[in-house]
């Protein structure tokens, strides 16, 4: 999963809130489950694998993206790319051995050679696709309900609000994976195929834990989906969630 400063929000106090998630529209009813399907996009990704193309590349992926989510998003505004060329990230402050991207004010993508000298980005365009998840979230009003969410403390509580964000994140990138016109025979070994590796592997559980049954299944729907109507997690079962 990408470096995502929302994921690691705290939310607010307050009531505990029933299950499914209610009293929080901006969640369970966004006009973003309204819209069809994203349009494959035709866009000419030509990785080298030289840092000079390679910085081509992903600014010209993040430009397919952001043609890719714009018309679906009212005021919609396109994301810029910033290259770090500290090994740390800016939000979260968590360093890396080699190439992350940070989603901090915008996509903040730290390059190293492991993505610099692949010749098979498939995996590469799995963690930029997580990475706008995130940016939809935000632009959608999702990630500022997220975090007011009300929990009353309830450690279980948070975990589940966690869960649902993390597997709409899930679903949205497959469906960009499916706007890419990007295929593969088994999506489970890719999701944390290029997952940032920090320094500190104290922090490694956060981005290389073992996929989930309900995180490969929130991901295939999406994909199938090619749609956001799919990923609308918080009206989810809890079985669905877990």
């Amino acid at each position: 999963m990408i470096v995502n400063v929302l994921t690691g929000l705290a939310l607010l106090a307050g009531p505990a809130a029933a299950d499914p998630v209610i009293g929080a529209p901006e969640l369970t009813h966004n006009e973003l489950y309204k819209k069809g399907r994203l349009a494959k996009i035709k866009c000419s990704l030509d990785k080298g694998t030289s840092k000079a193309s390679t910085e081509k590349y992903v600014k010209n992926l993040v430009g397919c993206l952001n043609k890719a989510w714009g018309p679906l998003i009212p005021e919609y505004e396109d994301v810029d790319v910033k290259f770090l060329k500290n090994p740390k990230g800016t939000c979260t402050g968590v360093e890396f051995k080699d190439s992350f991207i940070d989603l901090c004010y915008g996509v903040d993508v730290r390059l190293a050679n492991d993505w610099i000298k692949a010749k098979d980005d498939l995996a590469i365009q799995i963690q930029f696709a997580g990475a706008f998840a995130g940016v939809i979230q935000g632009q959608t009003g999702i990630g500022r309900a997220y975090s007011a969410l009300p929990n009353d403390g309830d450690e279980k509580l948070l975990d589940e609000h966690r869960r649902r964000f993390g597997y709409q994140q899930d679903c949205l990138a497959g469906a960009t994976m499916k706007a890419l016109g990007r295929t593969a025979k088994n999506w489970k070994p890719l999701l944390r195929a290029e997952a940032p590796n920090p320094v500190d592997d104290g922090y490694r559980k956060h981005w290389h834990s073992k996929v989930t049954k309900n995180e490969l299944h929130w991901f295939t729907q999406g994909y199938q989906a090619g749609s956001p109507k799919a990923c609308n997690t918080w009206k989810a079962a809890e079985s669905k969630v877990s």
